[in-house]
């Protein structure tokens, strides 16, 4: 790892060379095959290791400046070329892999580098076959279509053309005709494309059907779980999560949308009022972009001396793209670059709460990436799963209330009880995006309109307050398109939901005792993948959320604070 001046603009990028990594995939294979003693298999392990280091480095910084500028013909290529190669190239790391968890020095391997290594080899020996090679490439070729759709969006609004982000910093317009009008020009964006984006998931679904079938899975589910690390629960303990949220928190939600309806002055919340909370605006920021990173700055060094080296670090070496610009990709992300210790961020500034958002969601994530790669000798321990990485950036946004007036002034009591409301009424729709999931793969037939209707029944299931006025395409469900997860991330959006949970526990526990909270956060986030779900939540002492009455115990003391506000302003 290198720590030197450098900033991400400075580092240079070479392509990949599929042919140097077929070659000293094979060479790693013949002497882990043909070790005499476990220093050999050591050496491979640590080799391979830095290699990989080093070409998920080339692979980020080709990704994130694809991802800044997806005009720019050049990235553009160099992506289309890693899609295509590294699935030829996982069958030599596939191979190198099964020997690994297969020799007999297994046993010294699991003393010296930790049980978890095999343990996530042998999940993706699992779901990884050789047949699946042109499969992957496909896959990859139409996520890249989806990519492409929304980043290039040009939606006419009242004189101007906006993108995805500049459209629904009208959601919050406190004009009830702007709202409306802003989400009418959202949806015909949406079923415009309708013919593409059925063709383009029908083909995904396909697609990951017989990847499936290729391992000798009945259904992708199982699949999916796979590809999510997932080893301490399944389908049945996330249905019975889910079902928990339906019974206690649906009927939280109804409530506070009735109470945001009777606030705001409307006889119903409709779709395009859900994010006007108050009557006379929400909080907005008090600055701009390079205002709100200052001002993160000044919270993170507050917070503790290890996060304000961490946020020197990232302003420091330039390890964020915030500004919403064309032809940039319309999402948010955290990635790293290994080989210099380095988070990056990636989003879309457009003026509303969500840019704060940014800086203590995906600024969580990227402070867990930057401890866990300085606390873990292995880069795959640098890394986490998908249940517990949401856990970092969650409890991150919870640890910032107190610093809410440095960034919304005397806006910052209306951005606290905005920001929790949305953190609560969020969870039914994650959970439905979830269920939506299970029911798609498992019934890979259902027709593309068939798969439509289905969501609209989920949204009636889990979110029934939530009403589209004259607006036939969002009526008949096809609000689900716009969730890029559901595209390129299958069955991870429930991870958001489940780690709802930890953040809330670490909220309640922030606020009862401060010192506390922070050493278990820190813990969890050092630790990185070296241990097991269930063992990383108990090492940050967190509940496990598919126990019974899990979540009313996780949720309820956010819920009475948003009870108790609303109480006093009825008062």
């Amino acid at each position: 790892m290198s720590e030197a001046n450098f900033t991400f603009d400075s580092l240079g990028y070479t392509r990949p060379n599929a042919s140097k990594i077929a070659k000293k995939s094979k060479e790693w294979l013949r002497r882990v095959r043909k070790a005499k003693d476990f220093s050999e298999i050591a050496a491979v392990i640590k080799e391979q290791d830095t290699f990989l280091k080093q070409l998920d480095t080339a692979v980020s910084i080709a990704h994130i400046r694809h991802t800044v500028n997806t005009a720019d013909e050049f990235y553009d290529a160099e992506m289309a070329y890693i899609r295509r190669k590294l699935p030829v190239l996982s069958v030599g790391f596939f191979k190198i892999a099964k020997a690994l968890v297969q020799s007999p020095f297994r046993k010294q391997i699991d003393e010296t580098f930790g049980a978890e290594y095999c343990k996530g080899t042998e999940l993706q020996l699992k779901a990884f076959t050789p047949k699946n090679v042109s499969l992957l490439q496909k896959e990859s070729k139409l996520t890249s279509e989806y990519e492409k759709l929304m980043s290039a969006a040009q939606i006419p609004f009242r004189g101007e053309t906006v993108n995805l982000y500049g459209i629904q910093k009208y959601f919050t317009d406190p004009d009830r005709e702007t709202r409306k009008e802003a989400f009418a020009a959202y949806s015909a964006f949406y079923a415009n494309l309708e013919p593409k984006l059925e063709s383009i998931f029908d083909g995904l679904v396909k697609n990951r059907t017989k990847q499936a079938k290729n391992l000798g899975f009945a259904t992708y589910t199982p699949l999916g779980y796979l590809n999510q690390g997932r080893t301490d629960y399944g389908k049945e303990e996330v249905a019975s999560f889910r079902e928990q949220v339906r019974e206690y928190l649906v009927p939280v939600c109804e409530a506070l949308y009735k109470a945001q309806a009777k606030r705001i002055g409307v006889d119903k919340i409709m779709a395009y009022d859900e994010k006007f909370i108050f009557p006379d605006g929400n909080a907005v920021p008090a600055g701009d972009r390079e205002y709100l990173v200052e001002e993160a700055r000044k919270m993170y060094r507050d917070i503790s001396p290890e996060t304000g080296a961490f946020i020197d670090f990232m302003i420091d070496h330039e390890l964020m793209d915030l500004d919403n610009k064309p032809n940039k990709a319309s999402t948010g992300y955290c990635t790293d670059l290994p080989m210099y210790g380095a988070p990056f961020v990636f989003s879309c500034f457009n003026h509303t709460t969500s840019d704060v958002d940014v800086l203590t969601h995906e600024l969580g994530h990227a402070f867990a990436g930057y401890e866990a790669m300085r606390a873990q000798e292995l880069s795959a321990y640098a890394g986490v799963s998908t249940d517990i990485a949401e856990i970092h950036s969650m409890a991150m946004e919870q640890f910032a209330y107190p610093y809410a007036e440095q960034f919304f002034g005397e806006g910052a009591d209306k951005y606290r009880f905005q920001h929790l409301q949305e953190a609560i009424t969020f969870v039914p729709f994650g959970v439905a995006v979830d269920e939506f999931q299970h029911i798609v793969y498992e019934n890979p037939s259902l027709t593309p309109k068939e798969r439509t209707a289905c969501w609209r029944e989920l949204e009636k299931k889990y979110m029934p307050w939530r009403a589209y006025a004259d607006d036939p395409f969002m009526e008949r469900g096809g609000y689900w398109y716009h969730k890029l997860h559901i595209f390129q991330y299958p069955f991870y959006y429930i991870n958001y939901t489940l780690t709802t949970m930890g953040a809330m526990e670490f909220k309640k526990r922030y606020a009862e005792d401060r010192e506390r909270a922070l050493r278990d956060y820190i813990a969890l986030c050092r630790a990185g993948g070296s241990k097991s779900y269930l063992e990383l939540l108990r090492l940050a002492e967190l509940s496990v959320p598919f126990e019974a009455g899990s979540v009313e115990r996780a949720m309820s003391y956010a819920v009475g604070i948003v009870n108790e506000a609303i109480a006093k302003e009825n008062a």
